[in-house]
């Protein structure tokens, strides 16, 4: 099980930081009484946290099962997205490069 979360790669550094923490939150929140988010807390609790361009971010929200985050101090512009933890991914996933 691992939980995605889809950083903007134009979001600035200090706000994708804040923008990732909410996404965890955020999701977790949002799916807590899911079988999934049990299975996945239960488990190794793995996450990938990706920097993506906008086509990628747009793209990314047919995969579901997702909250959006956006950003106050950039007008409310959607920044992050934050997926369920779930076992298969959509192999686009699976190339999104990890933040570093």
């Amino acid at each position: 099980m691992k939980m995605y979360i889809l950083i903007k790669q134009s979001v600035p550094l200090g706000l994708a930081m804040v923008a990732a923490a909410h996404a965890s939150l955020a999701a977790y929140l949002r799916f807590k009484d899911s079988p999934e988010v049990a299975a996945w807390l239960a488990g190794p609790f793995k996450k990938a946290v990706c920097k993506v361009d906008d086509a990628a971010f747009a793209a990314a929200k047919a995969a579901g099962d997702l909250v959006v985050i956006t950003e106050s101090a950039l007008d409310h512009a959607e920044v992050a997205l934050a997926f369920k933890p779930r076992e298969d991914w959509p192999r686009a996933f699976k190339f999104f490069p990890l933040y570093r």
